[in-house]
């Protein structure tokens, strides 16, 4: 099995969580805070599988002309 981490209120009277992301996964990733991650969620044998996947964004500046 994979990393475990913990569930924690994202803000008082709400119902969103927040977890951390294991190190292993900010390396692999070279995720840095502000990044977005693209959630997904299908279920396979009865088990919840959820997919993360960074999402790349290009600042204007960046753009090809």
């Amino acid at each position: 099995m994979g990393k475990k981490t913990v569930l924690t209120p994202a803000s008082k009277g709400s119902e969103t969580l927040r977890t951390t992301v294991p190190v292993n996964i900010v390396r692999q990733f070279n995720l840095k805070a502000k990044d977005n991650l693209d959630w997904s969620l299908k279920v396979e044998d009865g088990k919840m599988v959820i997919a993360i996947k960074p999402v790349i964004t290009v600042k204007p500046s960046e753009e090809a002309p």
